[in-house]
């Protein structure tokens, strides 16, 4: 397994280091920008524990692991984890890579703070020793069905690619939806053609096409032939996933990736704590710092303070999830049973859906915030 170093500043506090295991995607076919971004937050929070004296005088060390979006990677990467001693797991981005981890970790009693991933079944039974960061999909994604009911959209068509994780955004925008006299047509990509997609909106009337499909394959030339279909003139097209988040996105589709609305989960105005974090990810980054970024961030900010007030045990620290109030970039955080949801969970993040300013667009606009 190609895997990227241990923390450089592990060294810093003086002692035996805790160590956390971090699970990212950060080679294809993995969403390696935001892998990249993950892992910018977790390091950074990690250089700042260390500076800070580490975990009650012991060097907090991540141990990062690549799982290049595959289940059977990650599920193997938190076994050699386990086995080398981590106190606990972080991270993960791909909520179809996630579920698989946070079944091998509870199976092996291993504490894992999810950050990113959003998918409300992470679990296939309810588990104490699974927390998560991000919020459930059905939160966020009722969210996003509510602004297109708002922006005048219930005829909506979602191209789609077969994912446990896509599926389920399809229900739940069709369960929304529908009350409210609202339909949604699937389009599945892996039989229709960017051409065939766009003879397709002409002819079933969708005002909306939402991209439940990866980036930048198929979702930029998907974008860029609706972008230059007359006929479609007047559609929206969405990407609740968030692939608008990234630089990546702007680059590829320049005027042709902007207002195009997606999720992020951000405040409407960061805190002192989140402005000065902020400008250290940019300085580490090279670039605007993605939410994906104060996820990873906020999950070491979470593990350390579990870890200096409970100590390095795995079962006090699954135990301690509901019981240490962390301030976090985004807000304060603190975990809790939700219904429907088998790990214990922040609810909820801060939502909003935004796009980039056709003006602008290395700009957001925030179109509504939840």
């Amino acid at each position: 397994m190609n895997t990227p170093p241990s923390t450089p500043e592990a060294g810093r506090a003086g002692g035996t280091s805790v160590r956390i295991g971090a699970l990212v995607p950060l080679t294809r076919p993995g969403w390696v920008e935001a892998g990249r971004h993950l892992l910018a937050g977790l390091e950074l929070a990690v250089h700042e524990v260390n500076d800070a004296g580490g975990i009650t005088g012991r060097p907090l060390e991540l141990l990062v692991r690549d799982t290049a979006a595959d289940p059977l990677r990650a599920a193997a990467a938190v076994d050699e984890l386990a086995g080398l001693g981590v106190a606990a797991l972080a991270g993960e981005y791909h909520s179809v890579v996630a579920r698989a981890a946070a079944a091998r970790a509870d199976a092996l009693g291993l504490p894992f703070l999810c950050s990113s991933a959003v998918l409300d079944a992470l679990t296939e039974q309810p588990t104490d020793r699974v927390a998560r960061l991000a919020p459930a999909q059905s939160h966020g994604w009722r969210i996003y069905a509510d602004f297109l009911l708002d922006a005048g959209h219930n005829r909506v068509a979602v191209a789609t690619q077969p994912s446990v994780y896509w599926a389920s955004g399809t229900r739940i925008l069709r369960d929304h939806l529908a009350p409210r006299g609202g339909t949604v047509t699937e389009l599945d990509m892996r039989t229709l053609t960017p051409a065939d997609v766009c003879d397709e909106l002409a002819d079933n009337g969708a005002t909306a096409l939402l991209l439940l499909v990866g980036a930048p394959e198929p979702a930029v030339p998907l974008v860029k032939s609706v972008r230059h279909d007359q006929r479609l003139a007047e559609i929206l097209i969405g990407a609740p996933a968030g692939q608008p988040e990234f630089p990546e996105w702007a680059d590829a589709l320049g005027e042709d990736g902007a207002a195009i609305p997606f999720l992020r989960y951000m405040p409407e105005r960061l805190g002192p704590l989140g402005a000065r974090v902020g400008t250290a990810l940019r300085e580490r980054l090279n670039t605007a710092p993605s939410f994906v970024a104060f996820e990873g961030y906020d999950t070491v900010a979470v593990l350390a303070g579990i870890l200096r007030t409970h100590g390095t045990d795995r079962v006090r620290t699954a135990a301690s999830w509901p019981r240490v109030p962390v301030e976090g970039t985004r807000g304060q955080i603190r975990f809790s049973r939700t219904p429907g949801i088998g790990v214990r969970q922040w609810a909820w993040a801060p939502v909003q859906v935004v796009d980039r300013d056709p003006a602008r667009p290395d700009r957001f606009r925030v179109l509504r915030s939840g």
